[in-house]
């Protein structure tokens, strides 16, 4: 997946000097990362590297920081989790938190909250961009298979217009061709809507397909930063750091 979007694009997500906590557990430290509008940034690196708490940081939740996270002229690190959430930031987190005893037009209405100002996604919109969508409409969130609450759950982000979407381990358990509708169902929504998108990932293969830049993290420091031709030519990188 490629973008016309060269190195010198502008920033939308400037992160300097960030440290994370949980409690008195220092998580993160020192990350200095800068990803360029309208790219898909790859998050790589092994589970409790500290992916799942870079995005949380981005997004001001569950967790405490200090540093600087800056979105355009933005301080979202000085925002509450929903300020965050209304500057367009939306996080899709790895559980999905798919309603179960709603429907999935119900599930996708929720994401109007996001909204705010903008104007939201409408359904049939929605439908016509992913046609997935279409036969799961009427169903309840507990009927869904893993893969289709997924696409359910990075639907309802995109119902806000987000301009920054971060995605937790979005291919987490699922089937290898379900992994490629969900890849394809990114592909046909950033070609609809232009967005910054952070991936957190452990399928490198998917990761790579969908991505332009890589950030591989490891023991809550910045390890490798660079775009995925360069990440390709770099196995010790791989061999060092993601191999389990």
């Amino acid at each position: 997946m490629t973008h016309d979007n060269g190195r010198d694009a502008p920033a939308a997500l400037v992160i300097s000097k960030l440290n994370a906590f949980y409690g008195t557990a220092h998580v993160l430290f020192d990350i200095d990362l800068t990803v360029n509008r309208g790219s898909t940034l790859a998050l790589l690196g092994r589970n409790g590297a500290g992916k799942t708490t870079l995005l949380r940081s981005i997004a001001r939740g569950l967790v405490r920081t200090t540093g600087s996270v800056m979105y355009g002229e933005r301080r979202l690190h000085a925002m509450r989790p929903d300020q965050v959430a209304r500057t367009g930031v939306q996080l899709v987190p790895e559980d999905r938190r798919i309603f179960a005893s709603l429907t999935v037009a119900e599930n996708l209405q929720l994401g109007h909250h996001a909204a705010k100002g903008r104007a939201p996604v409408e359904l049939s919109e929605l439908v016509e961009m992913l046609p997935l969508l279409q036969p799961l409409l009427k169903r309840k969130g507990y009927q869904l298979s893993g893969g289709e609450q997924q696409l359910v759950a990075i639907a309802r982000a995109i119902v806000g217009r987000p301009q920054l979407l971060l995605l937790d381990e979005p291919s987490e358990g699922l089937a290898p061709r379900i992994v490629d509708d969900v890849g394809a169902a990114l592909r046909t929504i950033q070609e609809h809507f232009p967005m910054t998108v952070i991936l957190a990932e452990q399928n490198l293969s998917f990761a790579l397909r969908t991505a332009d830049d890589v950030v591989v993290i490891d023991d809550g420091r910045v390890a490798f930063k660079g775009g995925v031709h360069e990440f390709h030519e770099r196995s010790e990188i791989r061999d060092r750091y993601l191999k389990v």
